[in-house]
């Protein structure tokens, strides 16, 4: 009994001294499915740089528990499904949310519009624990504009729902100057304490020639080409259209070059693409691959001679600093929030999201030197140590962190 009550009381104060020197983070991100983009991808990244500064990470989705990527993770994750729809709604998860956020120094909300935002906010009403929003793009009027149906139907959602879960964010985290002031033209009533933390990735892995080997052993009609690639979802927002209409205007121009379009195909936009492709006359020379992970993707960024997203809404774009990482050069539309970090860096080509700017600017990359092309890369890379690398972009959020806690404790 006295045995039992003394390593009870050593549990809690070593619980105590480690909380001294360690924060608990929990984050909210509406699924951790890979196939999901950026949002799921930068938890991924960021978190082992984080753990370097005493910041430790737990995932809670709305996946099914038996999800299979919630598995071999180098941080905890966490299945709250299975959920109601695509909105997420299940009637117990803000008490499952609380019961995790009270075992946690901070909470971290990935994205909006979906149920694990409001239930967030819900369950840490009154708790003390603080908690931030990353709204990853999601407040760009872009939408409004292409979408203005289901802005509408934001519009009824927002006043009761998304505006009080940043209204009362302890921070509402922008990856971009950009991001922030497009934040701010979506919605009457906004209110929020913003910051511009920055965003980014993780330096590349090394074995540069086995990743080659890997991707050309994969793809051996590849070799010797001339790679232009695409990496992202293949979806009408990424502007994967454009790309096919200006591929075709400059294809003649350089008969080995090849265009490789990597992604999952998630809205069924593949087989439209695949078909214009066809009527184009250039569809064997465009390669779809389908989703690429570890080597195979890292083999696509060495085997390419240039990067390529013409999007016309993009948030921060995890794939460009990917590409500048690996000193590829970059073709992106102005609509990729960091367009003007690459443009200022000249370390690519950006250009307006329509076909006539996009042929421009392939034409204008084609017309560079080698060494020209060669020293491109060089200023992306810089650009990524300098901007873009989560060992940096981590240290910003610290600060953040360890105040909102202390303010938290003197209420």
């Amino acid at each position: 009994m006295i045995a039992n009550l003394l390593c009870q009381s050593f549990k809690r104060f070593l619980r105590s001294f480690c909380n001294c020197f360690f924060l608990k983070i929990l984050r909210l991100i509406h699924s951790f499915d890979p196939r999901g983009g950026g949002p799921a991808e930068g938890v991924r990244q960021i978190s082992p740089h984080l753990a370097e500064l005493g910041v430790f990470s737990t995932v809670a989705s709305l996946d099914s528990p038996n999800s299979p990527w919630l598995y071999n993770e180098d941080l905890k994750a966490i299945g709250l499904g299975p959920v109601f729809g695509s909105y997420g709604y299940r009637r117990k998860l803000p008490c499952d949310i609380r019961t995790l956020a009270l075992e946690s120094d901070c909470v971290v909300i990935h994205g909006l519009w979906q149920y694990h935002a409001l239930a967030t906010w819900r369950a840490l009403r009154g708790s003390g624990v603080p908690y931030f929003v990353y709204p990853h793009g999601m407040l760009d009027p872009w939408f409004k504009r292409a979408y203005p149906l289901k802005h509408l139907k934001k519009w009824c959602y927002w006043p009761w729902a998304d505006y009080r879960v940043l209204r009362d964010a302890s921070a509402v985290l922008f990856t971009t100057e950009q991001e922030r002031s497009l934040a701010r033209q979506s919605f009457g009533l906004y209110q929020a304490n913003e910051k511009v933390v920055g965003y980014g990735t993780s330096q590349p892995p090394c074995h540069k020639e086995r990743q080659r080997t890997a991707f050309l052993d994969q793809f051996p009609h590849l070799r010797g080409k001339r790679l232009l690639l695409f990496l992202s979802r293949i979806h009408p927002k990424k502007g994967v259209d454009l790309l096919i209409e200006a591929f075709a205007a400059v294809a003649s121009l350089e008969p080995s070059l090849q265009l490789v379009i990597a992604g999952p195909n998630q809205v069924g936009f593949q087989e439209t693409m695949q078909q214009r492709a066809a009527d184009l006359g250039i569809a064997e020379r465009i390669t779809w691959p389908g989703m690429l992970c570890d080597d195979l993707k890292w083999g696509a960024f060495r085997c390419a001679e240039l990067f390529c997203l013409p999007s016309h809404q993009e948030n921060f774009g995890i794939v460009v600093a990917e590409a500048l990482a690996c000193g590829l050069p970059v073709v992106i539309a102005e609509p990729v929030n960091i367009s003007a970090d690459v443009a200022a860096a000249d370390a690519g080509i950006v250009h307006a999201d329509n076909i006539l700017s996009t042929i421009n600017a392939l034409r204008q990359w084609l017309l560079m030197t080698p060494a020209d092309r060669t020293d491109m890369g060089e200023r992306g890379r810089k650009l990524f140590s300098d901007k873009f690398d989560f060992a940096s972009v981590a240290k910003n959020l610290i600060p953040l962190f360890d105040t909102a806690l202390k303010n938290s404790r003197n209420r």
